[in-house]
């Protein structure tokens, strides 16, 4: 037997402002709610969000989390990356919603675009300019 990983089923993020980061995620980056659920017995919050591909990202309350070592070169996680049809529109628009950008750079083997922004917690997300995988 052979493991077959098809694809990343979800991402799971523990934010230390619900409201904020579900703002951050669902309004800013337009990303649609699956499922909300208030788990009483933990005082935390799930929030499963659609992304394009069929994956997921699971957005968790915690009262709380201790903060991100640093960043991005922390142990774990280093970034969550995102594909985007083009980053210099991307970011511009970012932009002017409020949010910091960092410039925009070119990767060094596949010659592509990408930037980096942060959530609210301060997670490194990248914008990646490139084609969406597709079965």
């Amino acid at each position: 037997m052979t493991l077959s990983l098809h694809r990343v089923h979800h991402v799971a993020i523990i934010c230390s402002d619900y409201q904020v980061s579900k703002a951050f995620y669902v309004d800013l980056l337009g990303l649609r709610v699956v499922a909300e659920n208030y788990r009483a017995e933990r005082d935390s919050y799930k929030l499963d969000l659609a992304l394009p591909d069929g994956g997921q990202i699971e957005l968790f309350s915690f009262s709380s989390p201790p903060p991100r070592p640093s960043r991005p070169e922390a142990a774990g996680l280093r970034h969550l990356a995102f594909v985007v049809d083009d980053v210099m529109a991307a970011k511009a628009w970012l932009e002017a919603q409020g949010v910091a950008v960092e410039p925009v750079r070119i990767d060094e083997f596949t010659q592509k675009r990408f930037t980096f922004l942060a959530d609210p917690d301060g997670l490194p997300l990248e914008l990646y300019e490139g084609q969406t995988i597709r079965d």
